[in-house]
């Protein structure tokens, strides 16, 4: 097994969250994001939701580009390999209402979605993947979790060609 899985199998929790420190990218490849896959990156301020955010929209780009914070756009879409992909920081929503403003609900169907702040959200979609960033001396730790989906098999999978 790959560095990725031996973190996973050294730092197993209850059976849909994992520990793990923050690599120097973003989650294995093999994870295959697709359209309807939603990410909900949740932190302080600082913890690297965007650094994180970033590096993984690059790493699917057809062609490489400059990947700036949504923070002030709220919203920045791209073309990728897998697909459309929105990456939403909502730190500046003051009312869940907003979402729908933005477009948010459809592309959660439709589009690989990354979202920054999502507590702002109001409610999120069923099959999200969290992501909870902390901070851990000289790194990060990242907690994963997930109510539903097939989130499971995806990121064993993944982890395990690393």
């Amino acid at each position: 097994m790959g560095a990725w899985a031996d973190r996973v199998a050294a730092c197993a929790l209850p059976p849909s969250t994992f520990t793990l420190l923050t690599p120097t990218r973003p989650l294995p490849s093999g994870a295959r994001w697709r359209p309807g896959d939603t990410l909900l990156l949740n932190g302080p301020v600082g913890a690297g939701k965007t650094h994180f955010a970033r590096a993984l929209i690059q790493s699917i780009l057809h062609t490489p580009e400059d990947v700036p914070s949504p923070t002030f756009t709220l919203v920045q879409v791209y073309d990728t390999t897998r697909g459309p992909l929105w990456h939403a920081d909502l730190y500046r929503l003051t009312d869940s209402a907003e979402v729908e403003e933005l477009g948010l609900s459809e592309a959660f169907e439709t589009a690989i979605c990354i979202v920054e702040w999502p507590d702002r959200l109001g409610e999120a979609p069923k099959a999200a993947l969290t992501l909870d960033f902390a901070d851990a001396g000289d790194g990060r730790v990242v907690r994963l979790a997930w109510q539903a989906g097939d989130w499971a098999e995806r990121l064993q999978t993944g982890l395990s060609r690393v």
